[in-house]
């Protein structure tokens, strides 16, 4: 069953087409993943899915509900953390979810729980204007939480987390996921995409280029992988004649092996004793995301 069923959704503004004839189904209990440059359109399509903004044409249904016009009925179904955080003034991070909770029904030690598990305890006493940027997103996403929603729509969510926030962040999503929950996000890193989504779409333009796993995606690439050796363990002039090898290169890490065949290129090494050190580099979504987007800068 589909959790999200999105049908030829558009939104313009004047000459803008900020999403394009967009069509997309993400499954119950899947970890779905939105990318795109900026300006692609992410957000506007995930403000249209979750009903904060009506759509030109096209329709979204959430849960098998229509969620435009605006159903009320939704809501308690559904979590949503925004790319900017809005808070009521002057209350604490306790005060701030606890008043998210009452909203649900929500009991104040559940909220409290989710305090813990966003690493915030110590600072359920801190006015949320005096957080920290990743403070306040990770209290952003707890009041997102809070009631247990079915679906959960997170725009950019680790954008503010220093590294080791954004691994434990990855850690309560994907439990949060493998308890059944569908998960949809929005975000520039490739390597959280990798490790959480289930699928992913690619935007840009308005428009959605490519849906798929992140694996299949990087296979359907076809992209030559990097062997580099340990500085001093082969001589650039007998790396250019291993078998498999396209190309090669120095760089300050050691000797750089483009191949296609990287099987044949480190038995090779290994027959030799030159795999010390070696490290392989595969085709990644990053590639995927600038053979499709481009590198140009965007504004």
């Amino acid at each position: 069953m589909a959790a999200i069923e999105i049908d030829d959704l558009v939104k313009t503004y004047g000459t803008l087409a900020a999403v394009e004839g967009v069509s997309l189904q993400v499954a119950e209990g899947e970890f779905f993943g939105i990318l795109g440059p900026n300006g692609a359109g992410k957000t506007t399509l995930l403000e249209m899915v979750e009903g904060l903004r009506r759509p030109d044409r096209g329709s979204a249904r959430v849960l098998g509900v229509p969620v435009w016009p605006r159903n009320a009925a939704l809501l308690p179904r559904i979590g949503v953390q925004l790319q900017a955080s809005s808070f009521f003034e002057r209350l604490t991070a306790r005060e701030q979810i606890h008043t998210f909770a009452a909203l649900y029904g929500v009991p104040t030690a559940a909220a409290d729980d989710w305090l813990e598990r966003v690493g915030l305890v110590d600072k359920a006493g801190t006015r949320v204007e005096d957080l920290s940027g990743g403070q306040a997103q990770r209290l952003s996403i707890a009041c997102a939480l809070v009631h247990d929603p079915e679906v959960v729509f997170l725009d950019e969510p680790t954008a503010a987390l220093d590294p080791q926030a954004r691994r434990n962040l990855w850690d309560l999503l994907s439990g949060l996921n493998d308890s059944g929950r569908t998960v949809v996000l929005t975000t520039h890193y490739m390597d959280e995409a990798e490790a959480l989504c289930d699928r992913v779409a690619i935007m840009d333009a308005g428009r959605v280029l490519r849906v798929d796993s992140p694996a299949a995606l990087v296979r359907a690439l076809d992209a030559p992988a990097r062997i580099t050796v340990a500085p001093g363990a082969l001589a650039l002039d007998g790396a250019q004649t291993i078998m498999g090898v396209d190309q090669a290169r120095e760089s300050a890490d050691g000797v750089v092996l483009t191949t296609r065949e990287p099987g044949r290129v480190l038995a090779h090494l290994a027959e030799r004793d030159r795999l010390d050190g070696v490290r392989v580099q595969t085709g990644t979504l990053e590639d995927v995301f600038l053979e499709l987007t481009g590198r140009a800068y965007r504004a």
